[in-house]
């Protein structure tokens, strides 16, 4: 018997517009630490870390690196793809847990850079299952009609946070960033099914202390024996954790859109540990193939991992036209999230955007650059005079004493 797909249209509201993925990037540090740099620093092998974990090797950010130009070369490689200029994007969304300031965000910072002056930006803090929120929320704002164009950035530099005496995370982590340009269209397709959860009674399993509303200070260790700004895990239980939600989550999305699971064509989970990604396989009883996992390259990259694991899948030649692929995130929060995703943006002459070279967007960067640099030094000058009007009315007032008693 057939099964029955719902349409992709939100029985609710009627909505006959969709959201594709039209372009895609990613963008990682030069450097690698591979397993043996790493048992120079903490007491562990490189046979230890691939019998536990898969990773064989992850980037580090270099002296100039950070999250937002890691965010911001996947955002440029995306809408390369995508071929439309930054002037046509209506919302920039990062998701990160390493984000370059408390505010402004860091999806500011990538709006500025790039030059997308019609874009709205914020962050966006679901940790490794943020960058299926930050799809979720940028194609629900397509389907509503409200924007036609969203940038969805995933970007990390976990090597800051981390506590490099602690080898129970310090050995998974690494840096990079991915990034995907959404677009509407009235092709049925794209984003199809998610599933959003959370369960905060996990907030003590996996976390990041930092200075909050409750602080007055910020001490070196918090309350509950965890290093400020550095990264704790409970191993254990995340697995636990994680290996039951990841079978949960992708059954209910594709349920949502009547499909069953040996329909799909790729499976893009969180790079997180290459033992949960077979215990998911086991759970759903699936072969393990039908999971990328570039996890032995790069570690886990939180929110990055899913985008760069997509990218690297494109590429290989994994994802077709009309393909039926799921995104599948879990994290701190707790969180986890999975999406359905109808492979296959419409054709170029669909699509509203029109076709652009390279060297337009690149005069847009550069356009870019110089408008934030003039805009700076405008209120510099601005500024300045402001400080000198006051002493322009004392030095009048002076000399009108001063006539006042030649005058005398």
């Amino acid at each position: 018997m057939a099964t029955h797909k719902r349409s992709a249209a939100d029985p609710i509201s009627g909505s006959s517009i969709y959201a594709h993925i039209v372009g895609w990037g990613m963008a990682v540090p030069d450097r690698i630490m591979t397993n043996e740099e790493m048992s120079a620093i903490v007491e562990t092998s490189d046979e230890w870390i691939q019998a536990r974990t898969g990773i064989k090797e992850r980037r580090i950010a270099g002296e100039r690196d950070s999250t937002a130009t890691l965010g911001l070369k996947a955002a440029q490689r995306a809408l390369e793809v995508a071929d439309i200029l930054p002037t046509e994007v209506e919302l920039v969304i990062v998701a990160t847990s390493t984000s370059e300031n408390i505010f402004p965000s860091t999806a500011s910072l990538i709006q500025d850079w790039l030059g997308a002056s019609n874009a709205g930006a914020f962050d966006m803090s679901a940790a490794c299952s943020g960058f299926v929120y930050a799809v979720h929320m940028a194609a629900q704002s397509i389907r509503s009609g409200s924007i036609k164009t969203a940038l969805v950035v995933a970007s990390e530099t976990m090597s800051r946070v981390m506590d490099w005496q602690d080898r129970g995370t310090c050995i998974l982590f690494g840096d990079g960033a991915g990034a995907v340009v959404l677009q509407a269209s009235d092709v049925e397709g794209g984003v199809l099914s998610t599933v959003l959860r959370s369960d905060g009674s996990g907030y003590d399993l996996l976390g990041i202390p930092s200075v909050g509303s409750l602080d007055t200070c910020a001490p070196v260790v918090n309350p509950n024996g965890h290093k400020m700004y550095k990264m704790h895990m409970n191993g254990s239980e995340v697995f636990k954790f994680a290996s039951r939600v990841i079978g949960e989550s992708i059954t209910q999305a594709l349920d949502n859109v009547g499909l069953r699971l040996d329909e799909v064509k790729l499976i893009v989970p969180h790079q997180a540990n290459d033992r949960i990604i077979q215990s998911a396989a086991r759970a759903l009883k699936v072969e393990k193939e039908i999971f990328i996992s570039n996890i032995e390259r790069y570690g886990n990259t939180s929110a990055a991992s899913i985008p760069i694991a997509l990218c690297e899948a494109i590429e290989q030649g994994r994802v077709q036209p009309n393909d039926y692929i799921v995104f599948v995130g879990f994290g701190g929060g707790l969180t986890w999230a999975s999406m359905v995703v109808k492979w296959g943006a419409p054709e170029a002459e669909e699509r509203q955007a029109a076709v652009l070279g390279k060297q337009r967007r690149q005069a847009s960067y550069t356009l870019a650059r110089w408008r934030a640099r003039l805009i700076r030094f405008q209120r510099r000058l601005s500024n300045a005079v402001t400080r000198i009007r006051p002493n322009e009315g004392r030095v009048h007032r002076l000399r009108h004493k001063i006539d006042q008693h030649d005058l005398r």
